[in-house]
């Protein structure tokens, strides 16, 4: 029978929890235990697909094409056993949406819909359902307890809790614990107050997980033990750490996977941490430093270039070295120039939706090409790199994406809708219309181009990879942009798209349609990063970078 151990955050919001719940399945995954997770969100959004990434942060796209949260991201860096899928995270709006569709169809037969049994019955169903196949799911639920929102998932996990027995349910409750500047003390009131508000609503947390600035002593822990009705060995210090990566080893070293297989009963191996060991180790003693340049609108928001950031970090501990990542504003390149540019090591554009910042993009893939620095183009970044190849290599004045100018003479990025009909033919016609239908999400298969730097890179001829985009390289103007030296280094398997590019007379100038971030890990870094890195640290070695 499938357990569940259920994380609840108190206090404040962003202590860790996405983190904390990966490192737990980390650790059980290394006791040879098949592990997966569940995100319950507590916002009535139907999913983060159309949120704003200045308020939500980055929209991680699952290899089934579904928009999810980011915590999935964190989920599928930390384990391997489990793939994410659309079914690993929902929120408040999808649970209602689904309810009020069954009540329309009839199928609560004209009875009275309410939170409870309706809407709790519904989140169990979506609970039990990733729960085949599986010894342990972990489910993680959104928001802080005592929030309004978070309410129904609370009350549906215990309920699971009287179902399926207090012996395949675990709670894990993640506080934070204060320290006083001005008093020089450690204050374990609002864990006690949290773990009350808990309680109050028939949750009796099994471990608490104490967030700190520093480690607890045994006499904090002890208090918090005796005012929470938590055994003291089950209060787990967790203090600030220099890496997330480190958070798996944190935990085990107080051994909370010993705890969790005892309360729920389970034979298993002891855990063999041996890889995130030598991941930590990698982290702690790099050999070198990088600098790159991330080139984005959202910087109010770091969180929307989580998975980025967090690759290039992977990529770091593959070649030991120390990443340091400079963001830039896209729109200050558009007004100032390129000078904070000048002294980094590659140059990495990401996606991104919308006018605001494109030129200066477009600007970045320019400086990179023309200075022959690493440049990572990725999905908007691979655009920016076209639209400046055309513009001022291949001469075609003013070329842009129809999705900035509709009217463009040279529409060298646009729907497909906009410049190939059904029969072949090519016009080129507004497709705003098309706009709801021509989204490109989830993994598809990209064909790599015989003797290509990608191609050396994947060691492979054909790739699966996520996509999340609508727009696409006219295949009218490639014939054109391949005289002047692009290298169409990937092309969609079927329909014969541009997936990937690479400029003949630079060293390392890769661009993407797809999002390979999303496939990379500590433990495996993506093929693409790690020759960015590679290239980055080449670049740095140069007499002149080294100047700089």
């Amino acid at each position: 029978m499938t357990q569940y151990i259920f994380v609840t955050g108190g206090v404040v919001s962003s202590l860790g929890k996405g983190i904390v719940t990966a490192s737990l399945a980390a650790i059980l995954e290394a006791r040879d235990l098949r592990v997966n997770i569940l995100k319950m969100d507590p916002y009535i959004n139907v999913d983060p697909g159309t949120m704003s990434p200045f308020q939500h942060g980055e929209v991680f796209v699952t290899a089934d094409g579904a928009e999810t949260d980011l915590d999935l991201g964190h989920y599928e860096r930390f384990i391997r056993g489990a793939r994410m899928s659309q079914r690993n995270n929902f929120t408040t709006g999808s649970v209602y949406d689904e309810v009020i569709k069954k009540e329309r169809r009839g199928d609560y037969l004209g009875g009275t819909v309410q939170v409870i049994p309706h809407v709790t019955d519904e989140i169990k169903r979506r609970i039990h359902a990733v729960g085949d196949g599986f010894d342990v799911v972990i489910v993680e639920i959104g928001g802080t307890v005592g929030d309004i929102e978070s309410q129904p998932f609370l009350e549906a996990a215990r309920q699971l809790r009287l179902e399926i027995g207090a012996r395949n349910t675990l709670f894990i409750h993640l506080t934070l614990v204060p320290r006083l500047a001005m008093a020089g003390e450690i204050k374990t009131k609002p864990t006690q107050h949290s773990v009350k508000e808990l309680r109050s609503i028939g949750l009796q947390p099994d471990v608490l997980i104490c967030r700190s600035e520093e480690p607890l002593g045994r006499e904090v822990r002890n208090k918090i033990a005796l005012f929470t009705n938590v055994e003291e060995r089950a209060v787990i210090s967790l203090e600030d750490a220099p890496s997330i990566y480190q958070v798996p080893v944190m935990l085990n070293d107080q051994h909370l996977d010993d705890i969790v297989v005892e309360l729920l009963r389970i034979e298993c191996n002891a855990a063999d941490l041996g890889e995130w060991r030598r991941v930590t180790d990698a982290l702690a003693h790099p050999e070198r430093r990088a600098k790159i340049a991330i080139v984005g609108k959202y910087l109010d928001m770091l969180d929307a270039y989580k998975s980025l950031t967090e690759a290039l970090t992977h990529a770091g501990i593959q070649h030991r070295t120390a990443i340091s990542v400079r963001y830039v504003d896209a729109e200050e390149l558009e007004q100032g120039g390129c000078g904070a540019l000048a002294d980094v090591h590659a140059i990495l554009v990401p996606g991104g939706f919308g006018e605001r910042g494109f030129e200066g993009k477009v600007r970045a893939a320019c400086f990179a090409r023309e200075h022959n620095v690493p440049y990572l183009g990725i999905c908007y970044g691979l655009h920016a790199a076209v639209i400046d190849f055309a513009r001022n290599v291949a001469g075609l004045d003013n070329a842009h994406s129809t999705e900035i100018n509709p009217n463009t003479r040279h529409p060298v990025i646009g729907l497909v809708s906009e410049w190939q009909d059904r029969d072949g033919t090519t016009e080129h016609r507004n497709g705003e219309e098309d706009l709801g239908g021509t989204m490109r999400l989830g993994e598809q298969r990209c064909l790599l181009a015989d003797s290509s730097l990608a191609a050396g890179l994947y060691g492979k001829a054909s790739v699966l990879e996520r996509h999340r985009h609508r727009y696409e390289v006219n295949n009218n103007y490639v014939a054109k942009l391949a005289e002047h030296g692009l290298v169409i280094a990937g092309r969609s398997d079927g329909d014969d798209l541009v997936e990937m590019i690479e400029l003949r007379d630079n060293d390392w100038f890769v661009a993407c349609q797809f999002h390979p971030e999303f496939n990379s890990s500590p433990r495996d870094s993506h093929p693409l990063f790690r020759g960015f890195i590679a290239a980055a640290n080449r670049y740095a070695a140069r007499p002149a970078a080294s100047a700089a």
